[in-house]
């Protein structure tokens, strides 16, 4: 079984009975991630591992903190036994650290989870804002008005994502701009 296997099975037993919204969205992000295939070349597979890992925290056998960045990168180390960079992904995705600091884990995420591949965050973030919670293609301004609206704007969730919207859609422009330059290059004749 490879890695990608592995983890589609994980978050299934994970996500899939108690959050059947949480899987399908994760596996919409899965879906938008082998999208971007061409543009991480030997990154492609462990973005598509950790987007489909990238919710874990939520299970309810996970919760510790109650956030689910850190809750789920720390049972794939503690538990898994993931690969280091699926794992540092899942602690980090979608300007998480933003949110850890809103909840006085920043300290505990960065010392624990050291960031290490922009690039591969920019796209994780990309995957997770451009899907739907039902796991269906949206638009980051949507997703963020989504969330906004499920957890209430002047919750922590609500603070965050509107204080995380600039980060996000900055992720957003980088990825497009790569896949534009990719799609560029093929086009070019020789």
């Amino acid at each position: 079984m490879g890695i990608t296997d592995w983890a589609y099975s994980l978050a299934e037993s994970l996500l899939a009975e108690p959050l059947p919204r949480r899987w399908k969205h994760s596996q919409g992000v899965a879906e938008r991630a082998a999208a971007l295939a061409p543009i991480l070349g030997d990154g492609a597979e462990l973005l598509r591992t950790a987007a489909i890992l990238h919710d874990i925290g939520y299970s309810p056998a996970l919760t510790t903190t109650g956030f689910h960045p850190l809750d789920g990168a720390r049972y794939l180390r503690d538990v898994a036994d993931a690969d280091e960079g699926v794992i540092r992904l899942v602690a980090h995705h979608s300007c998480a650290w933003m949110e850890a600091e809103a909840r006085g884990l920043r300290a505990e995420l960065e010392s624990e989870f050291p960031r290490e591949r922009p690039h591969l965050e920019d796209a994780l973030c990309y995957c997770d804002m451009n899907t739907t919670p039902d796991g269906t293609p949206t638009n980051p301004v949507d997703r963020i008005n989504e969330i906004v609206g499920r957890y209430g704007a002047e919750s922590l969730v609500g603070t965050f994502i509107r204080r995380a919207e600039p980060e996000i859609l900055a992720s957003t422009a980088r990825v497009l701009d790569r896949l534009a330059a990719a799609h560029r290059s093929v086009a070019q004749p020789t």
